[in-house]
């Protein structure tokens, strides 16, 4: 397989992905923006480059690429409107941006593709891939990530109060992220917009109640005058178009 792909932000979902990626035979360029970073990209057998979009450091060599996935949580809309002038210039058809479910409201309702977004600058940028013609664009929005050593239960101070007791989580483990995202790039499966949320929905009550227990901390405690505000995040349009089955479907479990 001599498919090429560039990644952009081998941080700590970027730089698991391209050892899958590599362990399948793609050919994986990957970008950080400290130089100290750079070796210890290439002991992993990623082809290092320095890449700073919101200093407009670039290095076209990174775009000579049959596809390009951005995972960088950057929301500098200038830096994001250069990039895509930089990937406008270059032969790349095909790019994946890693987005968010924060680019909904809470409002209290089931959260489609469909519904509106706030607005905010990660909603403005994701509009920016979405309104060019000279690539395609699969928009990921990825709900809370976690697994490996990012433990929900470790997520809260001691003594932080949660807010929202009674409203619902939106999670996704790291491996379902990296398998949608090859899944994407084995399907051709571009010019999309799609959630990436597990399937269950438990309270922020029972999660981080059992979550705590988990890294053996005491029940934590929950600001019970909160509002409750929420949203459920809705993954039916990723899971019919991928035919795409969740590794971790069950958040309590």
């Amino acid at each position: 397989m001599n498919t090429k792909i560039s990644i952009l932000g081998c941080g700590w979902l970027g730089k698991a992905l391209a050892q899958t990626l590599i362990s399948a035979n793609y050919n994986i360029k990957g970008s950080t923006t400290k130089m100290e970073n750079l070796a210890s990209l290439k002991q992993l057998g990623i082809s290092p480059f320095i890449v700073n979009i919101e200093a407009d450091l670039f290095d076209t060599n990174f775009l000579n690429t049959d596809v390009l996935v951005i995972a960088i949580t950057s929301k500098h809309i200038t830096g994001f409107k250069n990039l895509i002038d930089y990937i406008g210039k270059s032969a790349i058809k095909k790019v994946i941006f890693i987005s968010s479910t924060s680019v909904y409201a809470n409002n209290n309702k089931i959260i489609t593709e469909e519904t509106e977004t706030n607005g905010g600058p990660l909603a403005q940028i994701e509009q920016l891939f979405i309104n060019t013609t000279k690539f395609k664009t699969t928009i990921l929005r990825f709900g809370g990530l976690f697994g490996y050593n990012r433990q929900p239960g470790n997520f809260f101070k001691s003594g932080k109060s949660i807010t929202n007791p009674e409203g619902y989580i939106n999670y996704i483990h790291r491996d379902d992220c990296i398998s949608i995202i090859k899944n994407c790039i084995e399907q051709d499966t571009f010019g999309h917009v799609l959630n990436a949320c597990t399937d269950s929905h438990p309270t922020r009550r029972e999660f981080y109640t059992n979550e705590f227990k988990k890294v053996g901390r005491n029940t934590p405690i929950f600001n019970e005058v909160s509002k409750n505000e929420f949203k459920i995040i809705n993954s039916d349009k990723l899971k019919t178009k991928m035919d795409y089955e969740f590794i971790y479907p069950d958040l309590m479990n």
